[in-house]
């Protein structure tokens, strides 16, 4: 059974998504989007608390069991965002070099990451430190408003 639940962020309201046995999704809920809650599996409710501990400052990994669709090659660009430490980045180029192939499909392979913030996406960037893309909330300030919150400045 799907679970849904809304959370207030300082990156805007999100609606978490999860079945029984795992988180399958992360959004920025419509403005005008109701609380159509429905019953609360308990990783939903663990996910609500860890995010609730994440934007506190009290929460640096996530330890939830994840469902994301995607391709195998997306699977393996959003293990490799995983890693990435809170408070620090990489690069698509990087993770591009780890994964033999070209900084594109890493780019592309984070766009399409169903569950940002707690897979990582936030913290790649384009080469040099420059800020690259980000396709949640309002795109780049809410890339720079995560990374602020674990202590990465950009330049």
């Amino acid at each position: 059974m799907m679970s849904l639940c809304y959370i207030d962020s300082p990156v805007g309201r999100l609606a978490v998504e999860a079945d029984d046995a795992a988180v399958t999704g992360l959004r920025w809920a419509d403005a005008g989007e109701r609380s159509r809650e429905r019953q609360q599996s308990r990783v939903l409710a663990e996910a609500m608390r860890q995010l609730e501990r994440y934007f506190a400052g009290r929460l640096r990994r996530f330890d939830l069991p994840l469902a994301a669709r995607g391709t195998a090659f997306q699977h393996r660009v959003w293990a490799m965002m995983s890693a990435i430490p809170w408070g620090e980045t990489a690069t698509y180029g990087g993770l591009a070099m780890a994964l033999g192939s070209g900084p594109r499909p890493v780019g592309m392979a984070c766009a399409r990451n169903p569950i940002p913030i707690i897979v990582p996406c936030h913290r790649v960037l384009a080469s040099g430190g420059k800020e690259g893309g980000f396709s949640g909330g309002r795109g780049l300030p809410t890339k720079r408003q995560l990374l602020a919150l674990e202590g990465v400045v950009l330049l």
